[in-house]
């Protein structure tokens, strides 16, 4: 494994961050292709045994279940110093804000339910999770400065934002002398590349981290062309963000196995690999241990420019897609629910 600084951070992130969407009790979200507690915590040590020590999650996956199997496993397996662990934080109710709940005590709850979630006493990068066009951004960060000065937060990231939110969010907390966004979890990956127009350079430029989900599509850059599997059947979100443009992904798709049978790899290598020339450590969900194993193993792919130009020449833009299509003042018009607790979040994206 090799590690890296996470930007701006003192914190020191393995190449792959392991996502813990996929942990946590299937009739508490929204996904039944989730693990139960045991094989959970069985892909979590197999991770740690790799050198993996960057772990995301959130309070909404699952409702809080994926932070408490991820908490309780950490604290059996590893020291807490050990270890990065990172998780979200949505954004507030319409029945928060009909009862006057500011953004500010609204982070401190959600802080505090995430800490109890995960049985520990910080949290070391703490995710503004989606835009909330509902709450002034001013609030949402003084939050954030509030949960850092007491020692709840060492870092604050930003997830499914545009450059010019990301942009505007750090100069008014440069302004404030609130703490700035360290990294930004964005959609991003050999199919999906809108993050090169504006946020991958923007965030070149202040030394920003880019640490980006769906690393593998949903896992349609680790199978070849028609080749099954449980989540792409059932996982009706990936097939909203990426069934529109089957198409014409699938040539790069075809590019990717080309390649990893050259090389006598696997598709999750050559595709993550590809990922690990632009970025600092995306985000590799895991549901069985060969999932992790080609994870790791990409850190040490190496590609030639000839090859990674071969990857990238079929792609054409795509139109925004997932929570990002929904990104703007009218996104409570969106189709999708979140659950956190025995508490349904209606209308988020």
């Amino acid at each position: 494994m090799q590690y890296m600084k996470l930007g701006n951070s003192d914190l020191t992130v393995s190449r792959i961050c392991m996502g813990c969407m996929g942990f946590g009790d299937p009739s508490r979200g929204q996904h039944s292709w989730t693990l139960d507690e045991e094989r959970s915590r069985e892909i979590i040590k197999h991770g740690l045994e790799l050198g993996v020590n960057f772990y995301d999650t959130a309070i909404g996956y699952q409702s809080g279940t994926s932070e408490q199997y991820v908490g309780r496993a950490l604290r059996d397996f590893v020291k807490r110093d050990e270890v990065v662990l990172a998780t979200k934080f949505l954004p507030r109710t319409q029945e928060e804000i009909e009862k006057g709940v500011s953004g500010q005590q609204h982070i401190e709850n959600m802080v505090n339910t995430s800490l109890s979630n995960l049985g520990m006493d910080h949290i070391d990068l703490y995710i503004y999770h989606m835009w909330d066009w509902q709450t002034p951004v001013h609030d949402i960060l003084d939050g954030l400065n509030r949960v850092v000065k007491a020692g709840k937060v060492r870092y604050t990231g930003i997830s499914n934002c545009f450059a010019w939110q990301l942009a505007k969010a750090n100069a008014l907390a440069e302004k404030e002398g609130f703490p700035k966004f360290v990294s930004i979890q964005g959609h991003y990956n050999l199919i999906f590349r809108e993050e090169e127009r504006e946020m991958v350079p923007y965030c070149r430029e202040d030394n920003i981290v880019l640490t980006p989900y769906s690393a593998l599509a949903s896992g349609r850059l680790s199978r070849k062309s028609g080749e099954d599997s449980k989540r792409l059947r059932e996982d009706s979100y990936a097939k909203f963000k990426y069934d529109a443009t089957r198409e014409q992904d699938g040539m790069i798709i075809s590019r990717v196995a080309e390649l990893a049978d050259k090389k006598g790899v696997t598709m999750t290598e050559v595709s993550l690999a590809w990922l690990l020339t632009k970025v600092t450590s995306p985000v590799v969900g895991a549901t069985k241990p060969r999932h992790i194993e080609d994870a790791v193993k990409a850190v040490d792919l190496t590609l030639t420019g000839r090859e990674i130009s071969y990857l990238e020449e079929p792609y054409v833009p795509h139109a925004l897609a997932g929570v990002m299509a929904q990104n703007t003042p009218n996104s409570a018009k969106g189709k999708h629910v979140w659950t956190m607790g025995d508490q349904t979040i209606k209308n988020r994206p």
